[in-house]
Formats: C-alpha cells, structure tokens, sequence
C-alpha cells in the first residue's frame, strides 16, 4: 500500500485529521507516570493518551527529542510505544519528528532505524542538502517522507522567506515546487507547513495539488483551525494532518480535547 494511502483510508474511516504528537516531555509529565522510573515511565504514559485518544486520531507523532533526552530508557520507550501501535491500532499512521538529513551513506542508517527498526510509516526531513541526499528516504516507496517547507515557528521567515534571485519567489515556495513536480516520482512525500502561517498554507496548496501536508502549530503555538482547513483542504477534503502536541496531551482529559479538535475540523471539511 502506498503509504499516504494509509493515512487517507484511516482518515476517511472515523472521519478524522488529527494527529496526536507523543511530546512525552518527562518533566511535565504526571507524577504517577514519572514515579515509575526507568522506560515505563514515558512508555506507559503514552500508553495512556494512545488509549485515550486513538478513536479521534488519524496519526500519532512523536518527537524525536523527548526520547533522546532520556538516553537508553527514552529510546526503549519508544520502542516500546511503536510496539504497542502496531500491535493494537496498526491502521493508525505514525510519523517520526526527527527532523533528519544528512548525506547518502548516513542516511541509510537513519532509514534502518526509522524505518525498520521503529517501524515508522513516516519521517520528517530537512531539504537543504538537495534531493541527491535525500534519494534513499524517497526509495523507499513503502514509507513516507515529510520535507520541511515552512515552519511554524516565529524565527521561520529568516530563511524560509528569502527571495530567490532567479524565481522572485520565497525559499520555501521553491522548496514546495521542488518536492511536488521533481521529487515526488514514487508518490511517497509530504511537506511540513505550520499552521501559524495560513496564508502560506492557501500558497502551498495552489502550487502542490492534491499533496498532503503536516500541519504543527495548532493549539499552544496559536494556529487556527479555521484557516487552516479552508486554505489547505485537498478537493477531497483530505490533504492535512493537523497535529496538536501538548494542548492534547497534557490536558486534564485527553480525549476530551482531542475530540473538540476533531470536532472543529469537521465543522470547516
């Protein structure tokens, strides 16, 4: 199955395009799941908010950092949590926000242990060392990769919006151009907008197509809902994956919050 193909078929089937970002920030966890210690800790409350949440959510991502902070005990985590989705919510796309690039042969060891060893349906990738780099993510056409485009994030402008010499256009509208009319031959690639810049997204979307995107930004960054989906919606109603990290999963009642989420994009599809 083409792996965007997942992503669309879980949507469609509970009508949902959240995406509920693993954040498992150990320090701003509940102190019932810090007390356990060691990997259980971060696995367990993830365990938790995947229970809590799975009905209303399309996708789950967590973040690479949050582990890798924790040495040892947050990769086993990790594993862990990618253990549990697949044995018990194996329809649900899964991305890994890691954020990697590198050259060719280094990247091979990012894909095997992404890809194969996590079992990740999807990666975030940096473009700026060029599609030669990137190649062996877009080879593997079973997986998906999610290039960054435009970030959610307030310093985002200081490259992103650059302008281009030979196109008049901004860096990453040139970014978009590339990963959607020249790397995309396996039909296997996203691209990252942030859903602080809405307008952006509207841009993003006359230019890609039928591409989807993965949206950060809404919630605790101040992205609208709204915005988001009336410029960024494919014509099928589908082309986004609206993730929400902490606004979900540090809330009182998780699933509350990830159902109002779900709730207000269907008000806007």
């Amino acid at each position: 199955m083409n792996p965007i193909e997942k992503y669309n078929i879980r949507a469609r089937k509970i009508n949902s395009l959240v995406c509920v970002g693993l954040d498992a920030d150990f320090d701003k966890m509940p102190e019932k799941f810090k007390s356990l210690g060691g990997s259980e800790a971060q696995f367990q409350f993830n365990k938790y908010i995947i229970d809590s949440t799975n009905e209303f959510a399309s996708a789950f991502k967590p973040n690479a950092a949050f582990y890798e902070a924790r040495g040892v005990e947050g990769m086993e985590a990790l594993k862990k949590t990618m253990d549990y989705i697949h044995e018990f919510y194996p329809d649900v796309f899964t991305i890994f926000d890691a954020k990697r690039a590198d050259i060719g042969n280094t990247n091979n060891g990012y894909i095997t242990s992404i890809f194969d060893w996590f079992g990740f349906d999807a990666v975030t990738l940096h473009p700026y060392l060029g599609q030669e780099a990137l190649q062996p993510f877009f080879d593997r056409n079973d997986k998906c990769s999610i290039i960054l485009a435009r970030t959610s994030n307030p310093g985002a402008p200081e490259f992103q919006d650059l302008i281009l010499k030979d196109s008049d256009e901004p860096l990453w509208q040139n970014v978009a151009k590339k990963v959607s009319s020249e790397w995309n031959e396996n039909k296997n690639l996203m691209i990252v907008l942030g859903g602080t810049y809405p307008e952006e997204i509207g841009k993003a979307r006359q230019i890609t197509g039928e591409m989807t995107f993965l949206v950060p930004g809404i919630g605790a960054q101040g992205g609208e809902v709204k915005d988001v989906i009336i410029k960024g919606k494919n014509s099928e109603g589908l082309g986004l994956i609206i993730n929400s990290s902490r606004g979900i999963i540090f809330a009182e009642n998780p699933a509350e919050e990830a159902q109002k989420l779900r709730d207000e994009i269907r008000k806007y599809l």
